[in-house]
């Protein structure tokens, strides 16, 4: 588990996750959290819907860390992308990746963002899935493969880093929460913290964020 140093607040706030997108999103909020990697299977049940996949590992991921830590309030978070109701996963490679963008190109993807908040002090829990609307612009396979070429984006669901280059492959975003698509709804997040207690704009005590 490693500390991230920011402004203190009064509960112990725990990010569930090894994506480096969902820290830096989280540090923006300048709270204090530590990170653990939560050990989990995050393969889908067969028939489950994409949004009931992506509550059902983010509830798992919070939990899985929450079990060890008492009076934690622990983040979890998932996201599965789709395309006519077709799951689309993280490539893994650049040819994985090419064919993915080659199918969403022109067309609409839904990213269900799904974030859940649980409190281990009472065992409660609120999750959300957030959903955005992405529209790809209609680009030709020589664009498609240098931007993957540049980005090597084959680490996250739909092949797209949206918060660097991969913004260029958009024409068109829709969703109630703008960070959701990086993988942390920050809107959705902040309510949720603000009702389990949290002091987000506390200047009473403050600790180094580093360069």
């Amino acid at each position: 588990m490693h500390l991230i140093t920011a402004p203190l607040t009064a509960r112990h706030i725990i990010l569930a996750s090894s994506s480096p997108y969902r820290h830096a999103l989280l540090k923006r909020l300048r709270i204090t959290f530590d990170i653990a990697v939560p050990a989990i299977n995050e393969t889908a049940f067969p028939h489950e819907k994409p949004s009931d996949t992506a509550l059902r590992l983010a509830e798992a991921k919070a939990r899985a860390i929450a079990v060890s830590q008492r009076n934690a309030l622990v983040i979890g978070s998932d996201q599965v992308a789709t395309l006519d109701g077709r799951r689309i996963g993280k490539p893994g490679d650049h040819i994985s990746a090419l064919e993915q963008l080659r199918m969403m190109r022109g067309r609409n993807v839904n990213f269900h963002t799904a974030l859940c908040l649980y409190d281990q002090s009472n065992d409660t829990q609120r999750c959300v899935d957030v959903i955005t609307r992405v529209l790809f612009r209609n680009l030709s396979d020589i664009e498609l493969d240098a931007y993957l070429k540049l980005e090597r984006p084959y680490d996250v669901a739909g092949s797209t880093k949206s918060e660097g280059l991969g913004i260029a492959l958009l024409e068109e975003v829709d969703s109630s929460d703008p960070t959701a698509l990086m993988g942390l709804p920050l809107i959705t997040l902040t309510d949720m913290l603000c009702q389990a207690g949290v002091a987000l704009f506390s200047t009473t005590e403050t600790a180094s964020t580093g360069p």
